[in-house]
């Protein structure tokens, strides 16, 4: 996926907020293949870009040491055409500004939102840096899903704030599923997770990073620290398992099907 194909609304980046980077980056090097490139210090803080045979696929940042209690997680970012007038639009919708828009020299605007569900969600207004440059290939994110502890709202959300052209995919009690766009074309999903997400995790965004082989990558991830929350299983969408990397983070892997 380059710059151009990812329209607005749809997600355009992720990265990973880590207490470790060093760790991180080595686990995520054998897990996926990725070399790093450092930004200039005093400029981006140290932000990593991280590529997958040369093409750009995630960023990882140390969290600030004052953050003490807040998780390491990865976030996704949607793209915007104007970061101020959909920062506006989110709070009346409902949401609550995380971090207000801010100029990331070169690159973009950045800012992150809670959205009325409780979801931490960026968004990126596009500069210099125009999202991924590789997408649903081995070792870069290839799948976007929200589960929402409130269904109705964050769907309403996102057609509202972000101009989602929703299609339902499930509507039954035991499973709720709507996508930004429709079938194969589909580029995120939002699911009910009223019953799923136990009391003290909030709605929240997860990635899914796109592997050869999911067994193979869960035994690589363990021996590198990692743990299992969702067992390898097969999925109408390939085969799937659930990790937290080795200081927490959570992320998906997913094997497309044959």
């Amino acid at each position: 996926m380059s710059s151009e194909q990812i329209p607005a609304g749809a997600p355009c980046w992720v990265d990973l907020m880590t207490s470790d980077p060093t760790k991180a980056r080595e686990f995520y090097t054998a897990l996926f293949g990725w070399t790093y490139e450092t930004g200039d210090e005093e400029m981006y803080g140290g932000y990593t870009l991280a590529f997958k045979d040369g093409k750009s696929v995630a960023g990882l940042m140390q969290s600030n040491q004052d953050d003490a209690g807040y998780p390491d997680m990865w976030s996704t970012y949607l793209r915007v055409d104007d970061i101020d007038a959909t920062v506006a639009a989110a709070t009346a919708a409902g949401a609550v500004t995380f971090m207000a828009p801010m100029d990331v020299p070169e690159q973009g605007k950045m800012a992150m939102l809670g959205d009325p569900g409780g979801a931490a969600v960026g968004v990126w207004e596009f500069g210099g840096h125009t999202g991924f440059q590789a997408h649903a290939v081995s070792g870069a994110a290839n799948w976007h899903e929200l589960w929402s502890k409130d269904y109705p709202a964050a769907v309403k959300f996102y057609q509202d704030v972000f101009g989602w052209n929703t299609s339902v995919m499930a509507d039954t009690p035991d499973f709720k599923y709507t996508t930004l766009g429709e079938g194969q074309d589909a580029l995120a999903g939002i699911m009910d997770a009223a019953g799923a997400l136990p009391e003290q995790v909030p709605s929240n965004w997860q990635v899914y990073f796109q592997v050869d082989d999911t067994d193979a990558a869960v035994a690589t991830a363990l021996s590198l620290g990692a743990t299992v929350i969702q067992p390898a299983e097969d999925t109408p969408f390939g085969r799937l398992a659930g990790l937290t990397d080795p200081t927490g983070a959570m992320f998906k892997i997913m094997q497309p099907p044959a």
